[in-house]
């Protein structure tokens, strides 16, 4: 992640990564670790019964030529320490971002409060109320203070104060952020730096099991558990690996007959069986398999998002549902100022004077919007209004939820702008009424999904402006390629279902739910799930958390409550609500680079089958040289090198990923099928007979 240093091999050539990946790979010939992998642990044996058979060759005692023996044994070694190669790789990025993270994981000081602290709002502790203790001491539940330079000491949530943040360390931003408490901004993470003010947190980890430890495990692949299709697909491998196991065995049986049974020929050599069995295996995959799972979760890493399991990242591939908040991912997040309506004979430049006027305290989003959209749709800009003398010119009157209304007084001028509620009763309430062009300019507003705020002047009023929720550019267009993957896109938002309605029809979501409530989010999520759809969702609050820990996919944003990060099975340290739509298609790439080096694994074997078979018992069964299609003059040799520099022209798939376009899965499957598996077909032909051809360049055999 960018704040813990760029990791190592993205984008260009890191020579220690390669360095320390292939001291790794032999590293990893520990039985006890090649074990994990059965099918690879199968090719590992091999190499170690062909090494003795060629040493055995050595003292003149061998069933072959020492020299074919040596470079079979040779190449079978180079085919276990390629697959070690591609998952130390693999691994050895997210060791690089361990690396970084580790030297932000210190023993600091913590200044924790005493047991009973009272907490009075707005009141920082005094210094008789803590003492200083070493952060490794800090357990779940206990208070501690953070002031203006200080580093936090552990994971936590603000129970008071409010503090800038500089949490660079943990997203790669340099901007500070803030944090609080109460709200959905008040949890912080242990490591991150208080740039101002202070805060009281309790402490929601122990030592060693915070937010930074277990980046560092995920990072590391420590933690990585397989996902239940891997684990399928694994018992597959392994399950094909024992059948050409058992087939090889009976082979040599039947070879050792008939050479008997006919008194001619030569039985096949267990050092031929060996690199049939080892070609006919589904190395390839086998090979692959675990680096495809560690660079699939490095490819969320490196977009900021830490996953708690493998099995988050695949179900992700599997989702057809998409919940998606509206305010934050499909809109701008605020509403903003479209247009001035004026009404019973104003004149526009009255009203956005006016409306400019009654904004210039209103510090809110919205209020800005309104002097920006008059500065630039109308000229105002600044200028003298009121009396010169000694006293303030202007009293503002500021925005607050409870007024929902802000103005000014000026001289004897009173103006205000609110909501159209508010602002009929304040109107009424000097004596005027709320004439029917005005509300029928507020109906109208409402019914275009827009938010009428109503502008008066000494009571009476003036028009309307129309606040409007920006739809991002681009959201129309990415939720049509989501459609096309078969994808259902819902909003989900706290507005009024006709506003939602028009939000929803404008950015071209599938369907909406309005005026959600914890509880509504929830019997969405689990509607969909009884009827045997994978529903991904974000949030933030602790209000989410219930609908994150039913959702299959659950992303909380690292700015977000405790509870819903530990209810969710993602966590997107840039706070990004969109990033959703991207972690779906990591999963969906995931999933496709598995399936499309799966297909061509096994296609392989296929066209392998044919060259091998003929060559490893011609000297059993003379006649199959007939079907020697190629002229192969080393069949053997050639498709054990094959079958291991394949994995080596694979590795860069399966770290970076097949190229991933947004389709059907009918389309992906039938792409899948013509270029991976034709092409896993044709290729070992082609590869076969090139390597064939230089080795009898270079005199071998």
């Amino acid at each position: 992640m960018p704040g813990a240093g760029k990791p190592s091999g993205q984008g260009t050539f890191d020579a220690g990564l390669y360095q320390r990946g292939i001291a790794d790979a032999f590293r990893k010939l520990d039985p006890r670790q090649m074990a994990r992998n059965p099918v690879m642990f199968v090719v590992e044996l091999g190499s170690a019964l062909t090494t003795l058979l060629w040493l055995q060759a050595l003292t003149g005692h061998g069933e072959a030529p020492a020299g074919f023996i040596g470079a079979i044994a040779a190449w079978l070694w180079f085919t276990v320490l390629f697959a070690n190669f591609a998952e130390a790789l693999a691994e050895g990025r997210g060791k690089a971002q361990a690396e970084s993270l580790k030297k932000m994981r210190q023993d600091t000081v913590a200044k924790k409060l005493a047991t009973g602290f009272t907490i009075i709002k707005g009141r920082e502790p005094a210094a008789a109320s803590f003492s200083e203790v070493s952060s490794s001491s800090l357990r779940k539940g206990d208070l501690f203070y953070v002031k203006a330079g200080d580093t936090i000491p552990a994971d936590g949530e603000v129970v008071e104060g409010v503090a800038s943040v500089n949490e660079s360390a943990i997203t790669g931003e340099s901007a500070p952020v803030i944090r609080e408490s109460g709200g959905d901004r008040s949890a912080v993470t242990g490591g991150t730096v208080i740039l101002s003010d202070w805060l009281i947190i309790r402490a929601s980890a122990n030592a060693g099991e915070g937010f930074l430890d277990h980046m560092i495990g995920l990072v590391e692949g420590a933690k990585r558990q397989k996902t239940p299709n891997e684990i399928a697909l694994n018992i597959l491998l392994i399950g094909l690996t024992m059948v050409f196991l058992v087939v090889c065995a009976t082979l040599w049986a039947f070879s050792v007959y008939s050479v008997g049974a006919a008194g001619s020929g030569v039985p096949v050599t267990i050092t031929v069986l060996v690199a049939l069995l080892v070609c006919l295996a589904p190395t390839t995959i086998g090979g692959l398999l675990s680096a495809i799972g560690i660079a699939g979760m490095d490819r969320l890493i490196r977009r900021n998002v830490i996953t708690t399991s493998g099995r988050a990242i695949e179900a992700a591939g599997d989702v057809d549902v998409l919940l998606l908040d509206k305010t934050g991912t499909i809109t701008l997040g605020n509403r903003q100022a479209v247009d001035f309506i004026p009404v019973d004979g104003t004149t526009i430049d009255e009203l956005a004077e006016t409306a400019q006027l009654a904004s210039l305290a209103d510090e809110t989003p919205e209020g800005r919007s309104i002097v920006v959209l008059a500065k630039e749709k109308y000229g105002l800009r600044g200028r003298t209004v009121g009396s010169t003398g000694s006293g303030p010119a202007m009293q503002f009157v500021p925005f607050t939820s409870q007024t929902r209304m802000s103005g000014v007084d000026y001289d004897t001028t009173q103006i205000r702008k609110g909501a159209a509620d508010v602002m009929y009763t304040y109107i009424t309430a000097v004596g005027n009424t709320a004439s029917d062009d005005l509300k029928r300019e507020v109906d109208t507003i409402s019914r275009a999904g827009g938010t009428p705020l109503v502008v008066a002047r000494n009571g009476r009023a003036l028009g309307v402006i129309h606040l409007k929720d920006i739809v991002k550019g681009g959201m129309k267009e990415r939720f049509s390629q989501l459609r096309r993957m078969g994808i259902k896109t819902i909003m989900i938002t706290g507005d009024n279902r006709l506003t939602a309605a028009t939000i929803a029809a404008e950015a071209g979501v599938d369907d909406f739910l309005a005026e959600a409530t914890p509880e509504s989010k929830l019997a969405l999520i689990r509607e969909y799930q009884t009827g045997g759809r994978m529903v991904a969702m974000t949030g933030d609050g602790t209000n989410d958390a219930p609908a994150l820990a039913q959702a299959d996919v659950a992303v909380a944003m690292n700015t977000g409550t405790q509870p819903a990060r530990e209810a969710a099975n993602m966590i997107d340290l840039d706070s990004n609500p969109t990033k959703l739509i991207e972690i779906v298609e990591i999963g969906k790439q995931l999933l496709m680079t598995r399936g499309a080096l799966t297909t061509f694994s096994i296609a392989n074997d296929l066209a392998k089958y044919f060259v091998i078979i003929p060559a490893a018992f011609v000297s059993t069964y003379p006649a199959l040289a007939a079907i020697n299609i190629l002229g192969l003059h080393n069949a053997i040799l050639s498709a054990v090198i094959f079958n291991a520099l394949i994995i080596v022209f694979l590795i860069p798939i399966a770290l970076h990923g097949v190229a991933y376009r947004p389709m059907s899965a009918e389309d992906a499957l039938r792409n899948n099928i013509l270029l991976y598996g034709a092409g896993g077909v044709i290729a070992p032909f082609i590869g076969i007979k090139i390597i064939d051809i230089l080795l009898v360049l270079l005199g071998v055999g």
